[in-house]
């Protein structure tokens, strides 16, 4: 069997210890009755309690040296321990923040989209209230990025992602899709209202001046839109909203279709 450094330390110190409440013990028998004491068992008698003494001493000086020294490194193994634990659980929660973040925008990802879009779908069949899509597409995005490089396209999706976080509210789901194109979940919208909050995203959109270095621009975005059903699936539910975007496409772009 193995045995830590700690637990031998341990054992050797209550083995000390019961060495010297054996000695004592038997010192106070010697002692015990003052009456029949002799010269002989009283030298006897201080002898023993000079050894209880130095056991006692020893006891108190092994536990010092040994057992004080161990509790304090296992207090500090068991305080590292818990520094370590928090910091990878910090870690961990960035890392899982950090798996569902655009990191160009800082908008929440497709990933987060899709997973949040489902569990919306199931509150609102459960609460029987309305629940509406936007997807935007930026037009005409590629040529951004071919004529003024890819520094001033990043410059372009911050300064809308920017835009679609002042013009939605605190419980919509905007997120960036993917390329130039975002999405947003809208709870608690009919298809008027929800077309006239994307109509306002897409004006503002189109009032942007994006600045990288001496080159500006102005972009514009296409939307579709569609409101749940409440028989649809998540991806039928996306299609449909993705159809009336490319219809806004066709139509000549910078509109919103429902």
């Amino acid at each position: 069997m193995h045995f830590h450094k700690a637990e031998i330390a341990f054992f050797l110190f209550m083995l000390l210890l019961a060495g010297t409440a054996g000695m004592i013990g038997f010192v106070h028998g010697d002692l015990g009755d003052a009456t029949s004491l002799t010269p002989e068992s009283l030298a006897s008698a201080r002898s023993n309690l000079l050894i209880a003494l130095v056991m006692l001493a020893t006891t108190i000086g092994f536990g010092g040296l040994f057992i004080y020294p161990l509790i304090r490194l296992q207090a500090r193994e068991q305080g590292k321990l818990k520094a370590m634990t928090v910091t990878l659980s910090a870690r961990s929660e960035s890392l899982q923040q950090a798996a569902l973040t655009d990191a160009l925008t800082g908008m929440n990802n497709r990933r987060y989209f899709d997973d949040a879009l489902k569990e919306y779908l199931l509150e609102f069949h459960r609460i029987e209230r309305p629940i509406g899509l936007m997807i935007l597409d930026l037009d005409h995005f590629k040529s951004v990025n071919d004529t003024h490089g890819h520094d001033m396209g990043d410059e372009v999706l911050r300064a809308v992602a920017k835009c679609l976080r002042d013009f939605t509210r605190y419980h919509d789901v905007a997120a960036r899709l993917g390329g130039e194109e975002f999405a947003v979940v809208a709870p608690n919208l009919d298809i008027e209202t929800l077309n006239k909050l994307a109509d306002r995203i897409r004006r503002a959109v189109a009032g942007l001046t994006i600045t990288n270095g001496n080159v500006s621009l102005k972009v514009t975005t296409s939307v579709g839109l569609a409101v749940w059903d409440r028989r649809e699936s998540a991806e039928e539910f996306f299609k449909r909203a993705d159809s009336n975007l490319y219809r806004a496409k066709r139509e000549g772009r910078n509109r919103v279709c429902a």
